[in-house]
């Protein structure tokens, strides 16, 4: 087992592969991470989907069958990756087990088109939770305005959910009420909740993206703030989190058996080459999160990462971080709603590829 990698589960940090494909699964690739890196979980999202069916072979047997059948592009892509999560799923099933189902997580995204769609939402993450059918699985929901009452009837339903897509710690805020609801209707339906899991994904390099742009157009002194952003904003979500599950409302639903949604930083490989490799994992070690992370920044921070700057206490800097930001001309609001506005228009383009390779392979 990596030593470096050990030390970041032992800090509190569950890692998760931010990548599958059917060929990971086949090959031994996603096994030998779990062996041999400590990863204790997956995710997924349209981009990484049409990576995967859009490259080699893997998956000619399967759409050759999906072919014969006569399905339309639509089912094909379900039965394509509710495939690959599903055998994700049972090569997690010992770590499932062994952490009570806290991780040995798999997730599957909502198809990116229903972000403003609650009823369609709350619909496709039941009929994806069924067609996968295992324990392991995680629905990603994303956090748009109309994502937030799928969250809770999802949640509701007894049925675990990742919360993808949020930037802003007040939509994080917005997501954890949005839980606690859901929580709060599962138990009043006789659910039992500590069989229901969650975490919620925040964005941390395309923050500083975003934001060190706009720096370079303001230019002078402010281009000292270049990549400070996205830890900040993710140091004071964290404080939120310690905030908002330290309550007494979730004491009364923590006494009936539920768990904490646990923060999980996405997008955690870097963007600028100014940067460490490492960045966004080093500095966001705290207890009870998850790190989803590509490849290349797991291997990296197995090579050379070293545990930085604590996230816990961190919230007093932060904070100064972002009225500095603010006031050298960033409009943070304007930055988390681009980048919401962004990611949801992204992963549809992603979608519409996947479409298109399907729809040729079917062809």
């Amino acid at each position: 087992m990596n030593q470096r990698m050990r030390e970041l589960s032992d800090a509190g940090v569950s890692v998760w592969l931010d990548d599958l494909s059917r060929e990971r699964l086949t090959g031994g690739n996603l096994a030998g991470l779990i062996r041999d890196y400590s990863v204790v979980g997956v995710t997924t999202n349209p981009t990484i989907f049409d990576a995967a069916i859009g490259h080699g072979n893997a998956y000619d047997e399967q759409l050759a069958t999906l072919r014969t059948q006569g399905v339309d592009v639509a089912e094909a892509i379900k039965q394509l990756t509710t495939t690959d999560v599903r055998d994700a799923c049972d090569l997690f099933a010992d770590t499932y087990r062994a952490t009570n189902g806290k991780d040995g997580r798999v997730s599957i995204e909502v198809e990116p088109g229903l972000a403003h769609e609650t009823e369609a939402t709350i619909a496709q993450a039941r009929d994806l939770h069924e067609r996968v059918g295992r324990d392991e699985v995680l629905i990603k929901i994303p956090a748009t305005r109309e994502g937030l009452p799928a969250i809770s009837a999802t949640i509701a339903a007894g049925i675990s959910v990742n919360v993808t897509l949020i930037f802003s710690v007040e939509r994080y805020r917005e997501v954890v009420d949005a839980y606690l609801y859901g929580l709060e209707q599962a138990a009043a339906s006789g659910f039992d909740l500590s069989h229901i899991r969650s975490v919620a994904s925040l964005f941390v390099s395309r923050v500083d993206t975003e934001v060190d742009k706009r720096l370079d157009a303001i230019g002078g002194e402010s281009l000292q703030f270049k990549g400070k952003s996205g830890l900040a904003n993710a140091q004071l979500a964290y404080d939120a989190y310690e905030e908002l599950f330290g309550g007494e409302r979730f004491a009364a639903l923590k006494a009936k058996g539920a768990h904490e949604q646990r923060p999980l930083w996405a997008s955690t490989g870097v963007k600028s080459d100014a940067y460490p490799d490492t960045l966004y994992v080093a500095n966001l070690v705290a207890p009870n999160t998850v790190n989803t992370m590509p490849e290349k920044t797991l291997m990296a921070y197995a090579d050379h990462g070293e545990i930085g700057v604590p996230v816990v206490g961190s919230a007093p800097a932060a904070t100064a971080t972002m009225k500095v930001l603010e006031g050298v001309g960033i409009d943070m609001t304007d930055v988390f709603l681009t980048l919401e506005n962004e990611g949801v228009e992204k992963f549809q383009k992603s979608w519409a590829e996947l479409t298109e390779t399907v729809q040729k392979a079917l062809s």
